[in-house]
């Protein structure tokens, strides 16, 4: 058996084992502004960097990527960059026009081009209606045009004159007058050449009234005929004059589309859109008719001003690459339903909503596609449907204009549905852990589309050449924020804070955005001192200041701690009473404080009584802490009969939900000082989990805890006998601040690191605790911890089967 004051002395942790530290030794440089070589752009992160390459380096569908991990790793810097520098080696995707369907208005037509010929085509279109124009109003005006024009029309007067001669003949043989006049055409009986008035025919003879009668209908039969016959002949002429015309404009614009169809022979839905563009500026050449008849003809039979129906012959440049010499690379920060898939415009007109082809507008995925598209995941899912609609163009592969809320009458429908674009794209979310687990979960069609999981670390390995990788950035960061240089000296600190951050010896986080945090305020501090170079004090008091800007709430518990209004002791000895440590968190801070516990211990069998428990104040794990003490105490002491025990345990003064295993070994320090009268010395405080052998296991916020607990006592006055006991697993954890290590070199305060209960036992009490690790079960040696409890054990066992033979 060790003896107390062996692990007193043996579990002590010295100065060297509390913060690991830079040494300058190695560095090569004085200031940052001498140091040699390059920066890389991601620091510790292999692991997410190959992932990246392989997922981008894919280029069957469904390896689309998911960027995982916490803020301020970089994760999205670092993804821009190598999409963008991944981008330079990638061609320039093609341009996308919509054009006007002449077969089919509400489908506009889409055609693809090659890289910045889009805009050439749309050149070339206006070009050409300037030129159709122009065109058909000097075919209209030419002599030619109107002397044909005139023959046709005078052959058609002709022959109408002719017919009227033929009804006037007819007429005077039959004794009819015919009159024609704007009223109309009346015809009147005649005698000796003239037309007779009513009161003269009525003197007329039976007979003769009877035959011009007769004579009469005839001739109106005859007109009826006539007029019939001429409006056929002018049917005929307007088709012959439509026809003429068509065959006029066709002549005079065939030329203009010779050059075209020979400049875009290998497009064959440009040559598709130019035959029926021809064939409709043929149909509908009265638009361009310069006669102002003629035009108002066309807005009635097409519905709309001139100028609305000459878009018709304009071209959407729907996607245009002109000026990129790459693949696109697309961030969009606020991915809404439209941003992402387009829309389609709408334009009051008298009360109704209209469109048409010209007001179709990208989205992300248009302007990304051929190349990558980066969305956050919280900003997606927070815009309904994104996300359903999203996976519906990557299965299909092409992109559907739709509006989500058009089929429930909340928004206009136009009843246009253009062609779909054809999606060739690669799309990498950046998200939480969170988000990425929960889609895995409930998404079935997740795992199939984002096939690459990108995960970034917030640690690295502590090693000189990360160390020196922070340097050059620590370099680049000044160089690009005009900060000062910083001294090896104060680099050196800023590689210490990086194990701090991760609260590992060994490790330095990947965290940068803290970091930067550090580098411009030991900036401002070194600026205001005059200095030409950042020192390592200057990091340092950016250190203590950002802490003490957000320790409002850890200096108001000490406060109250201080002042007796929350009751903590640290020093003297107490039995049944300890000292146990917790951490807290704050909006922007974690800091730790310490817990009174007490036990009280008394015959019966009751069993643990956790007041926490009964005050539905203690979480699962906290419960399950409880129930490792019962199995070790029976496994301790339980060897010959039951354990008779009734005891309770509590945190005093605390009033929230308590959770965690961390103060169970605390626990079972109260309650073995309780069974046993040993009181514990109320100036060390302790933290670790334990287990059913009575292993101390280790836990998290060592640092916290261990700095909460010395504030504490440096407020009341270090004494020397105060300190905290951890886990020994630990120590590894251990970035203490330099005041707390100071303390712990002046002996004014300790740190021990134990494996077994035994040990603490024996540091709280200066007592033996009569374990002997190399032989568990031996008997333990009289006076000591455990010899006492098995003692008590007895005793409250007698007292019970006393009570029961009473009974």
């Amino acid at each position: 058996m060790t003896s107390m004051n062996g692990f007193k002395t043996k579990r002590k942790l010295n100065t060297d084992h509390l913060k690991a530290r830079c040494q300058t030794d190695w560095i090569p440089f004085e200031t940052t502004d001498d140091l040699k070589g390059d920066f890389h752009d991601m620091i510790g992160q292999e692991r997410a960097e190959k992932a990246m390459a392989f997922g981008l380096g894919v280029k069957q569908a469904g390896y689309n990527l998911f960027v995982v991990g916490p803020t301020g790793t970089g994760r999205v810097t670092y993804t821009i960059q190598t999409v963008r520098r991944l981008a330079k080696e990638r061609p320039v995707p093609s341009d996308w026009c919509y054009v006007y369907n002449f077969d089919d208005p509400d489908r506009p037509f889409l055609i693809p081009f090659p890289s910045g010929k889009g805009h050439v085509f749309r050149r070339d279109m206006e070009t050409l209606l300037l030129d159709i124009e122009r065109e058909i109003r000097t075919a209209f005006s030419t002599d030619e045009f109107e002397a044909e024009k005139r023959k046709r029309i005078d052959s058609f007067k002709s022959q109408v004159e002719n017919a009227w001669r033929k009804i006037d003949s007819f007429a005077n043989e039959k004794g009819i007058y015919v009159e024609k006049s704007p009223d109309g055409i009346n015809t009147y009986p005649m005698s000796e050449g003239k037309a007779l008035t009513n009161e003269a025919f009525m003197n007329l003879p039976e007979d003769k009234k009877d035959e011009l009668l007769r004579a009469d209908d005839q001739v109106e039969e005859q007109i009826q005929d006539t007029i019939q016959h001429i409006q056929k002949l002018e049917e005929d002429l307007r088709k012959s004059l439509h026809t003429f015309m068509q065959s006029t404009v066709s002549y005079a614009i065939e030329g203009l589309f010779r050059p075209l169809r020979e400049s875009y022979k290998d497009r064959q839905r440009v040559l598709q859109y130019l035959d029926s563009y021809f064939d409709d500026v043929v149909d509908h050449f009265s638009l361009f008719f310069p006669e102002n008849d003629q035009q108002e003809q066309l807005v009635t039979q097409l519905g709309g001003p001139k100028e609305k129906q000459f878009l018709r012959y304009t071209v959407n440049v729907f996607v245009n690459h002109r000026d990129r010499t790459s693949a696109p690379v697309v961030y969009e920060t606020n991915p809404t339903f439209d941003n992402l898939f387009g829309r389609i415009e709408y334009q009051g007109q008298l009360g109704n909503m209209t469109t048409d082809f010209t007001k179709i507008k990208p989205g992300a995925l248009h302007l990304a596609n051929g190349g990558y598209l980066i969305l956050q995941a919280n900003e997606l899912f927070q815009h309904p449907h994104a996300w359903s609609a999203l996976k519906r163009v990557l299965q299909a592969r092409k992109i559907q204009f739709e509006h989500p809320h058009e089929n429930k009458g909340m928004f206009p429908s136009s009843g246009m549905k253009p062609q779909p674009v054809p999606l060739d794209i690669k799309i990498i979310i950046i998200g939480s852990y969170m988000i990425y687990d929960l889609l895995s979960q409930v998404d079935e069609d997740f795992d199939k589309l984002f096939n690459v999981k990108v995960e970034f670390d917030t640690h690295m390995d502590r090693s000189e050449d990360n160390a020196l990788k922070m340097f050059h950035f620590i370099k680049y960061f000044c160089k690009e924020e005009g900060l000062l240089p910083f001294h090896k000296k104060a680099a050196a600190r800023i590689v210490d804070y990086s194990s701090r951050m991760v609260s590992e010896q060994l490790k330095l986080t990947t965290r940068f955005q803290e970091i930067t945090q550090i580098l411009i305020e030991a900036n401002y501090y070194a600026s205001e001192e005059l200095q030409d170079a950042v020192m390592d004090e200057h990091v340092v008091k950016a250190f203590y200041e950002k802490e003490k800007r957000v320790s409002h709430i850890p200096e108001r518990y000490r406060e109250m701690i201080h002042s007796g209004r929350i009751m903590i002791e640290t020093e003297g000895f107490r039995t049944g009473q300890i000292n146990g440590l917790a951490v807290l968190g704050s909006r922007d801070a974690v800091f730790g404080i310490p817990s009174k516990i007490t036990a009280q211990t008394f015959a019966g069998k009751q069993g643990i009584v956790n007041i926490e428990r009964e005050a539905s104040l203690s979480g699962q794990f906290h419960e399950k802490g409880m129930l490792i003490l019962t199995g070790f105490l029976s496994g301790l002491f339980a060897k010959n009969r039951p354990i008779p025990l009734s005891a309770s345990i509590t945190f005093e003064q605390s009033y929230a939900l308590i959770d965690g295993d961390s103060a169970s070994s605390t626990e079972l320090y109260v309650l073995l000082s309780s069974l046993s009268g040993c009181p514990i010395n109320q100036g060390i405080a302790v933290t670790g989990s334990v287990n059913q052998w009575g292993e101390i296991q280790p836990i998290g916020g060592v640092n916290e805890k261990i700095e909460g607990f010395f504030r504490i006592c440096q407020q009341r006055g270090l004494n020397g006998q105060q300190g905290v006991i951890i886990p020994k697993q630990n120590v590894e954890q251990l970035m203490l601040h330099d005041d707390v290590i100071e303390a712990v070199n002046g002996q004014r305060f300790s740190v021990w690191a134990i494996e077994h209960i035994a040990e603490g036992l024996e540091i709280l009490t200066d007592q033996p605790s009569g374990y002997d690790p190399l032989n568990p079960a031996s008997p333990f040696p009289e006076g000591t911890i455990f010899a006492r409890a098995e003692r008590r054990f007895d005793e409250m066992y007698e007292e019970t089967n006393s009570e029961n033979e009473s009974l």
